[in-house]
């Protein structure tokens, strides 16, 4: 696990490979790169990216049980179970001859402005059981916890000097992942959050009564 970020505000194992989108080199099953398929193809290690189709959007990936304060508490336990047995790794299809997937996923990094590095080829995330703990200090009530993975994808087009064929890819990865933990009375910001509360908070509470659409 990389990057856990905590959100907190007052007011069966089947392996999924990230999608893959448009590539002009193809790759192996297991997520390595293969070379182009251009017999004329040769290594290029200094080329420019364009990208395009940059997506990014957390996904829910593990809830607690509904939460009931009976009474104001000053401390908080909660199991996060996963929401299905999803094992994720980051794909590069279509990386440059020479180049390979850890630093096209390097590259996209810089484009983003990432503080920390995105996940690379040779990580993985299981999402495993795991207690949330917090010093709450919250009043009697309805609460809700849960966690997510923020992902990422991205198209690319790779360009060599002087090369008159472009090498295009697709990039699928991560930035981190995290959990939050909020009462039924105050909506979340994000989506997944949203998603959250409309499993484990009670009919009617003003964290359960948004509609959108879980990422």
């Amino acid at each position: 696990m990389r990057g856990t970020t905590w959100r907190s505000w007052a007011a069966g194992l089947a392996t999924v490979t990230l999608a893959a989108g448009l590539a002009a080199c193809t790759s192996d099953s297991d997520g390595k790169d293969s070379p182009a398929k251009d017999s004329a193809a040769k290594s290029c290690t200094d080329g420019t990216y364009a990208w395009s189709g940059v997506r990014r959007w957390e996904k829910l990936t593990s809830l607690a049980d509904p939460i009931r304060f009976e009474k104001k508490t000053e401390y908080y336990k909660a199991l996060l179970k996963p929401t299905d047995d999803t094992i994720y790794r980051p794909t590069v299809t279509g990386a440059p001859a020479g180049v390979g997937a850890a630093r096209v996923i390097k590259a996209l990094g810089a484009h983003l402005k990432v503080k920390e590095p995105l996940a690379g080829p040779s990580e993985t995330e299981r999402i495993e059981k795991r207690y949330f703990e917090r010093a709450t200090s919250d009043p009697k009530g309805s609460y809700y916890s849960w966690g997510w993975i923020d992902l990422v994808e991205a198209d690319f087009t790779y360009t060599c000097k002087g090369s008159t064929k472009p090498v295009k890819g697709h990039v699928s990865t991560w930035r981190g992942t995290g959990s939050g933990f909020l009462s039924c009375s105050d909506l979340s910001e994000s989506t997944v959050g949203r998603a959250a509360a409309r499993r484990t908070c009670p009919v009617g509470s003003p964290a359960a009564n948004k509609t959108d659409t879980e990422s």
